[in-house]
């Protein structure tokens, strides 16, 4: 590798799309949503009533009581704050925890309050999960890097995940 101005930092030409494949989806169904105001911006509160996880080499179900402490700031931006227990089909306990931003139209809260799901294209919910595990079935997740997306409709949340390879 050569170095000096206008010299490339890396030999290797740029991707244009990260190297992932599916890890698993997470199908979420939510308490009500707690909305407080604060200093710092509202504060969403979202509790994980259950759900459903399911992918190539991950099923299971997501436990009851974990959730997303969500902030939204004076940008309109929501700051995501996940944590919950997911455990395996075959009875593995799996700590999951995710950061990420979510954007949505301007309508987006009247429409979710309406029932509406906001798709995709609408919205911009990305995410970075993290598993921590100590079963020996699974300690593969724990060095994982994974990149996530979502989508919202009222008291429900799906969450698609990919492994960066």
């Amino acid at each position: 590798m050569t170095t000096g101005v206008g010299a490339p930092l890396f030999e290797r030409a740029l991707i244009d799309a990260a190297p992932v494949d599916h890890l698993c989806d997470l199908s979420i169904d939510l308490e009500p949503t707690q909305i407080i105001g604060t200093p710092v911006g509202t504060r969403f509160t979202y509790i994980v009533k259950g759900g459903r996880f399911t992918g190539p080499r991950l099923q299971g179900t997501l436990l009851p009581g974990g959730g997303d402490w969500a902030t939204v700031g004076s940008d309109g931006i929501g700051r995501l704050d996940v944590h919950a227990t997911l455990r395996t089909d075959d009875g593995a306990f799996i700590h999951y925890e995710s950061r990420g931003v979510a954007v949505f139209p301007p309508d987006g809260r009247k429409r979710l309050a309406d029932g509406e799901r906001i798709p995709f294209e609408e919205s911009y919910i990305r995410m970075t999960p993290k598993f921590e595990t100590a079963d020996p079935n699974y300690t593969w997740v724990n060095g994982l890097v994974i990149l996530g997306y979502a989508e919202l409709s009222k008291g429900h949340f799906d969450h698609r995940m990919y492994r960066v390879y």
